[in-house]
């Protein structure tokens, strides 16, 4: 699963109490908001994993000739080099038949020197014409198979020189014996000779270089890729990590208790020593980062579509309220901050009381939040037409509300849907907009719009709408759920009991209008 990580610069969480104004009733008398602090740090995002440490290739020793073990010259934990000896096996019965194969060379030597003078004095006869060419034949014959004697012969002799040499077993390549089989007096099986494989004696592996297979749930498989850089920890060193890199995902999938996972292999530098086969590790690989940057705890942000739910649940008064601006900065969606309505810059002074609080009529300079309203209004009505002609239900008028509420920005859309605190992870450059309450000068909480970027599952970076030392006010869960029905009859209500109807073009809509100078 995806675990994140962050290194806050400062954090801070206080619960205050404010006590409403005379002649305002936005706030409940007695109240108690809890706030949180904006601060400024360091936003990383990690999948973690755990996995199992492991040589990248390990080599099983097995013997070619079959006997008894007379000697062991290594043990577990021995580190050898290319050739060096591991093991002695009885060579009795490969040394008589490198003996014999001796003996079996000279005589074919002997042989073929015999032929050879044979050949020559027959030649001298024939042209003599003391024999006769057919016994001329005859010693060639026996030249030929004397050559092809002394051929066979010494095949043999070399076959019986490798046989002699594999009683001695020797290491294959260099690296540390990790897994010991056998003992000395034991009688072991030939690899080649027998159906089964034979009887491994060894198992060796290079433990400088070092892996860690992990199985990675198929939702994160997406953010990940060969290269990215992993840190590595094991139980033994808590205290200390491996630097290592993703070096190959596997395409086949493995099902584990009805769960989708993907082998991760991660490849790590052990020159010290110190990662040992069989190690239990857990792996973290570093997907995306944010350095210095402004950020908010999840739960004092709340989805474009809970803005006004929100407002009630913190004593808010929504009929002095303009929600148009934030279902504008929903639906515009942006990428790097741009396109959305109120709330300021990190770098820029506060806005206009106006644009904090309602929004106003002028926030941009073409006047577009008329046009964005008309838009909204004309879609309603087509909606109500198709109602009332039986093409759609009202639930499916109740979601498209909900849409044109909650914004139209693609992935934006589909993650405010989700809630402000479990948001999925945004590409850099590419923010999302929401809500926030920033507690005011006259401790009377005020909706801003933000645009956010990275996320975790603890905090958020806002890209735009906050600075480090705001101060927030934290909505409950329990809070906006029980204010979202009321919202919504309150809604109802001023539309004469249909979502989308009755008093959309006169002031039932208060709530959703915005305001003229």
């Amino acid at each position: 699963m995806i675990r994140k990580t962050l290194t806050l610069a400062l954090t801070g969480m206080v619960t205050i109490g404010t006590a409403a104004c005379s002649n305002d009733e936005s706030v409940n008398e007695g109240s108690s908001l809890m706030t949180v602090e904006v601060t400024r740090g360091d936003l990383s995002i990690r999948a973690e994993a755990t996995g199992t440490v492991e040589p990248i290739r390990t080599v099983e020793v097995k013997s070619k000739a079959s006997g008894e073990i007379l000697r062991l010259h290594a043990d577990v934990g021995d580190q050898v080099g290319p050739g060096s000896l591991l093991a002695d096996i009885d060579p009795r019965d490969v040394q008589n038949r490198f003996n014999q194969t001796e003996a079996d060379l000279a005589v074919a030597q002997a042989r073929l020197e015999i032929s050879e003078a044979q050949l020559d004095r027959s030649n001298q006869l024939l042209e003599a014409a003391v024999i006769t060419p057919q016994e001329h034949e005859s010693s060639r014959l026996e030249f030929a198979n004397s050559q092809a004697s002394l051929v066979k012969a010494k095949t043999n002799h070399d076959l019986a020189i490798l046989q002699l040499n594999d009683v001695r077993i020797r290491a294959p390549t260099a690296g540390t014996i990790i897994q010991k089989s056998v003992e000395e007096g034991v009688v072991i099986q030939s690899a080649s000779q027998n159906v089964s494989g034979g009887t491994a004696l060894f198992l060796m592996a290079n433990l400088k270089e070092m892996q860690v297979r992990t199985l990675v749930d198929e939702t994160d498989m997406g953010q990940l890729a060969s290269g990215l850089e992993a840190i590595v920890t094991v139980e033994a060193f808590p205290d200390q990590s491996f630097r290592g890199v993703v070096d190959k995902i596997e395409p086949q999938a493995t099902v584990v208790q009805n769960v989708t996972m993907f082998p991760v292999i991660v490849s790590l530098d052990n020159n010290s020593g110190l990662l040992k086969p069989g190690m239990n590790a857990e792996v973290q690989v570093l997907i995306d980062e944010a350095l210095d940057v402004v950020l908010v705890p999840n739960n004092a942000i709340v989805q474009i579509s809970d803005v006004g739910p929100a407002a009630m649940a913190l004593g808010l008064n929504i009929d002095e309220m303009d929600l148009t601006q934030f279902m504008r900065g929903g639906r515009g969606g942006s990428r790097g901050g741009q396109g959305f309505a109120g709330g300021r810059g990190q770098g820029d002074g506060p806005q206009s009381p106006g644009a904090e609080a309602t929004g106003g009529a002028d926030d941009s300079p073409s006047g577009d939040g008329q046009d964005d309203q008309g838009s909204i209004m004309a879609q309603l009505q087509e909606l109500r037409a198709q109602v009332e002609s039986g093409e759609i239900s009202q639930e499916s008028m109740r979601a498209e509300m909900q849409r044109l509420g909650g914004g139209r920005g693609g992935r934006a859309g589909a993650a405010q849907r989700r809630g402000g605190a479990d948001v999925t992870r945004a590409p850099t450059g590419d923010t999302r907009p929401a809500v926030v309450f920033v507690m005011g000068a006259d401790s009377i909480p005020k909706p801003r719009l933000v645009q956010m970027g990275l996320n975790d599952w603890d905090h958020t970076q806002i890209v735009m709408g906050v600075e480090a030392g705001d101060v927030l006010v934290v909505v409950g869960a329990a809070q906006l759920m029980a204010q979202q029905q009321e919202f919504q009859a309150r809604m109802m209500s001023r539309m004469g009991g249909n979502l989308f109807g009755g008093g959309m073009g006169g002031g039932g809509s208060r709530g959703f209008r915005p305001r003229t100078p």
